[in-house]
């Protein structure tokens, strides 16, 4: 299944600090933090170090305190990344409620670049990640993006890093979402973190409610 994807994709794509970005802690070694911001590789800080718009501030134990243009937040190992930063032409609905299906996947439909798609919600996979034939249809020139290698449950795979000019679900619409096209037949768009981490989501038994984070 290509679900999920590797945590780290070894992707360049610059993450700007006045605009949203996801920040996650994959590891501490002594008072370094090994962080992941956006869709960049793994970088180990050490406190006082900037990178990508994100300053270190601390490390104990297992969470690690950084900066964000004034906003604080406090990561912990292995949690879901957060969202930091404000983006103001992010657009549309500041709530979204889904239903899950009979096998308890969340399958909304939405469209990416103003184009129909059919989406799974999928906290596994750090990107947005569609088939070269769904990037086709939908008249996305992912040919142009550079080349990465990553590995799936099926095996590795070159695929093309993007970022999408908007992807929307429901009334909610989000601009400038990293995202990755690979060449295997999928039956439908993978709804990862790149986008998921613009909310804040909740589950509570067959739905999932996601509100836009500030």
């Amino acid at each position: 299944m290509l679900a999920h994807l590797l945590p780290a994709l070894v992707l360049a794509l610059a993450a700007g600090a006045s605009s949203a970005q996801s920040v996650a802690l994959s590891g501490v070694a002594g008072s370094k933090a090994l962080v992941v911001i956006g869709a960049a590789a793994p970088k180990f800080l050490n406190p006082g170090q900037t990178h990508h718009g994100v300053k270190l501030l601390s490390v104990q134990g297992e969470t690690a305190v950084v900066d964000v243009s004034g906003q604080r937040q406090t990561l912990r190992v292995g949690d879901a990344p957060v969202s930091v930063g404000k983006r103001a032409s992010d657009a549309g609905a500041q709530r979204i409620v889904l239903t899950a299906d009979s096998q308890g996947h969340f399958m909304p439909p939405g469209q990416i670049n103003g184009r129909a798609v059919q989406f799974m919600v999928d906290t596994g996979a750090t990107l947005v990640v569609l088939s070269e034939a769904d990037a086709k249809r939908i008249h996305l020139p992912f040919e142009q993006g550079q080349k990465v290698r990553v590995s799936t449950a099926n095996g590795g795979a070159v695929g093309h890093q993007v970022r999408l000019d908007s992807v929307k679900v429901g009334d909610a619409q989000v601009f400038g979402v990293p995202a990755i096209v690979l060449p295997q037949a999928m039956p439908y768009v993978l709804l990862g973190n790149s986008f998921l981490t613009r909310f804040q989501m909740q589950r509570s038994n067959d739905q999932l409610t996601l509100e836009r984070r500030y």
